[in-house]
């Protein structure tokens, strides 16, 4: 009979239950407990399914809340914090050289240190704490992190590799209060635990990396004194996981979500008043909105404070947003005001990211194209962004009167490369990606070309005559021969483009800012020279520019030629793992793969939720279907994206996979029968027995191992190899 019951009256049911449980373990009553008990007997389920129902129920509360419970669930929680922190923290100085992306953050961290800026496609706060962490435990920021194998030497790393492992070991006391609340059973609680605290795949926290930083539990309580504790709590690990990276934006779709849903659930309540319906509203867009959209610009506020110096990142931003920074050529510099003909310059796309217009010695290779000089954009400064103005009818003039000629909106110039002296030059041959685009070259010598050299000048939203503005005036080059406007197609070349960024001649003549430029470096020493401090932007300009550069720098992250490229059909199969550190019978080699036995097991289970949902709908009204919809928003996305994708991508979505396979039994075990649960009871079973198991066969990877690879009998991962695709 319960079954039949409206979703609404279980709703009503369930919402009592919580409200009960919440003043039970908090001795106080919550606000919209006092409704629920004042009209508990209208509401009721019928007299036979209700007794069943909340027969078990409050046998179950009882059981979870009373001391001897009470006293286990910390017990428990105490021996999940232990088990956590000691699996991350043995053997945290092994191996004693750079593992794989060791390269990229701990190479950040120092950046941080010397307050150097450079660009990464995700947010700082990750970096931010790596650095940190060294500063704080004596790394001085001076090892150059070069490639993965080098030695660490005399150089400081445990503060590092101790911080991403702390952080990491906080994952499995969370998920252990997540699955308590959600299942009200300390023992699927300390099993989900115990998952994650021997999860080989985990282990990757040990090193310096940046995921180690995405902490956001989802744990909820009612609505009374300890729920503005955790309501801040949410907000605040909500910041954190999207300043660490933009994977973050799925926990947060999925917090938004459950609480659309709660405040739904609140406005049906008819006993409810607005006053009190508004404050719910309220409190929830202070805890889960405001709050976390403050700490996340707080982030960037202390990210541009301390990287104030010049760096590797400079050229993927704009020439006003490099202004600022100490030791760029443009900080608090002074160069002519007005482009004038022999001057050197260099010329900036204004699309994000967009770079230098840049020259060099190699030439495009055969079938592509005329085989001429290539002419790239590069997001570097470089001598070989530098360009000569000239026009050959004008050399005369400034050699008799030495009083250079300024350049004007619809002036014909020719632009000279100051290293190779060949002129920018177009034709009708295709570009080598952009094949609607004429391709953009190199030609001639010394100055002398021919008339496909010839581009003329046109300042966006100017009129005849105006003048040219260095740093501030938008400027478009006509290429005169064929009609067609310079364009940065943000492309990246093969190999044999030095994966550069293709230029192209647009013969499509809409302004957008891939076809806009502005001159930034201007060299001249017969005109008289202005400060740039006047153009320094404001915190907000550059924290939108920042995010742009960001967004587009992740979509820029294509495969490169023979780079390994993970899909996300592999990850739940366990289909590949991803070398951390060696390769050979003499290296110390790390090996990150899930353990097998787990991460099938959750395979298994998310099936067997699907046929319960399909057979008892109702259950993914309970915490089951949280974690199932969590599991999705941190999965399925990653199949429409085009960057590349990593192995440890599938890690968000693999904790909510575990937290959903132990929760199978004791949430659920009295509401549609145990005779059904005994696949779940046997999963929980099994992965009692097995875990212990097969994190002590397969512990050598994560720890790391010589001698004889897995084919070698004599290899510690002799017959371990269980699928060809582990390269272990």
């Amino acid at each position: 009979m319960a079954k039949k019951k409206c979703v609404a009256q279980y709703n009503e049911e369930c919402s009592m239950l919580r409200n009960r449980r919440g003043q039970m373990n908090t001795g106080e009553q919550s606000p919209v407990s006092t409704h629920h008990e004042s009209t508990q007997e209208d509401d009721r389920l019928s007299e036979g399914d209700s007794q069943s129902l909340n027969g078990t129920s409050a046998q179950h509360d009882q059981g979870i809340y009373s001391p001897n419970n009470e006293a286990q669930s910390t017990a428990f929680f105490l021996l999940v914090v232990l088990l956590s922190f000691s699996t991350r923290l043995y053997k945290i100085m092994e191996p004693p050289h750079v593992c794989w992306d060791e390269t990229h953050f701990g190479k950040m961290g120092s950046y941080y240190i010397n307050r150097t800026f450079f660009f990464d496609v995700h947010p700082p706060l990750g970096k931010m704490l790596i650095g940190l962490a060294g500063y704080m435990t004596g790394y001085d920021g001076t090892y150059p992190f070069l490639k993965p194998g080098d030695k660490y030497e005399h150089h400081n790393y445990w503060g590092m590799r101790g911080f991403c492992a702390s952080l990491g070991s906080c994952l499995p006391p969370f998920a252990y209060l997540t699955v308590l609340e959600l299942s009200q059973s300390p023992t699927a609680a300390l099993i989900t635990a115990a998952v994650l605290a021997f999860g080989e795949d985990l282990l990757l926290t040990n090193f310096v990396h940046s995921d180690a930083a995405m902490l956001s539990p989802m744990v909820f309580r009612p609505f009374s004194a300890p729920w503005w504790f955790w309501l801040v709590l949410t907000g605040v690990n909500l910041s954190g996981a999207l300043g660490v990276k933009f994977v973050g934006l799925f926990v947060i779709l999925l917090v938004g979500m459950n609480t659309a849903w709660d405040l739904w659930s609140l406005l049906g309540d008819l006993h409810l008043s607005l006053i009190d319906f508004g404050k719910h509203v309220l409190s929830r867009v202070f805890g889960l909105i405001l709050l976390p959209l403050f700490l996340y610009v707080t982030i960037f506020a202390v990210h541009f404070v301390v990287l104030n110096k010049s760096g590797p990142g400079d050229g993927f931003f704009s020439s006003a947003f490099q202004s600022r920074l100490i030791g760029n050529n443009l900080h608090n510099a002074s160069m002519p005001e007005y482009l004038a003909y022999g001057s050197i310059i260099t010329v900036k796309n204004l699309r994000i990211a967009g770079g230098y217009l840049h020259s060099h010695w190699h030439l495009y290779p055969e079938g592509v194209g005329a085989k001429q000089q290539q002419v790239t954009a590069y997001l570097h400064k470089d001598y070989n962004n530098m360009w000569l103005v000239q026009n050959m009818s004008l050399i005369k003039v400034h050699s008799q009167s030495g009083e250079p000629d300024l350049v004007r909106h619809g002036d014909i110039i020719q632009l000279e490369h100051k290293e190779t002296t060949r002129n920018l030059h177009s034709h009708l041959h295709e570009a080598p990606l952009t094949k609607k685009h004429f391709q953009v070259t190199g030609y001639g010598i010394n100055g002398t070309g021919d008339p496909n050299d010839l581009w003329q000048v046109e300042v966006c939203g100017g009129r005849k005559g105006d003048l040219v503005k260095v740093l501030r005036s938008k400027v478009r080059f006509l290429h005169r021969a064929t009609g067609c406007v310079l364009y940065s197609s943000g492309k990246t070349l093969p190999k044999w483009g030095w994966e550069q960024v293709e230029i192209t001649c647009s013969p499509y003549l809409k302004e957008t800012p891939n076809s806009q430029w502005n001159i930034e470096d201007h060299i001249n020493a017969k005109l008289p020279n202005i400060s740039l401090s006047v153009l320094k932007p404001h915190f907000l300009e550059i924290l939108l520019e920042s995010h742009i550069v960001m967004i587009r720098g992740n979509s820029g992250l294509k495969p490169k030629d023979n780079e390994m490229n993970s899909k996300p059909w592999h990850w739940p199969i366990n289909y590949q793992g991803l070398r951390f550190s060696g390769v050979n019978e003499t290296e110390y080699r790390v090996y990150l793969l899930g353990n097998p036995v787990i991460w099938w097991l959750n395979l298994v289970s998310l099936g067997l939720y699907v046929v319960i949902v399909a057979v008892h709908c109702r259950v993914l009204m309970e915490g089951g279907g949280l974690l199932l919809l969590g599991w999705l928003l941190h999965y399925v996305p990653f199949y429409t994206m085009g960057r590349i994708l990593y192995y440890h991508h599938y890690f968000p979505a693999m904790l909510f996979s575990s937290m959903l396979t132990v929760n199978l039994h004791p949430k659920m075990n009295f509401e549609i029968g145990c005779s059904l649960f005994s696949p779940s009871v046997y999963i929980c079973f099994s992965l009692c027995l097995s875990k212990p198991c097969s994190f002590y066969m397969f512990h050598p990877l994560s720890y790391g191992m010589r001698g004889p690879l897995a084919h070698d009998p004599d290899s510690t991962m002799a017959g371990l190899k269980w699928m060809d695709s582990w390269e272990f």
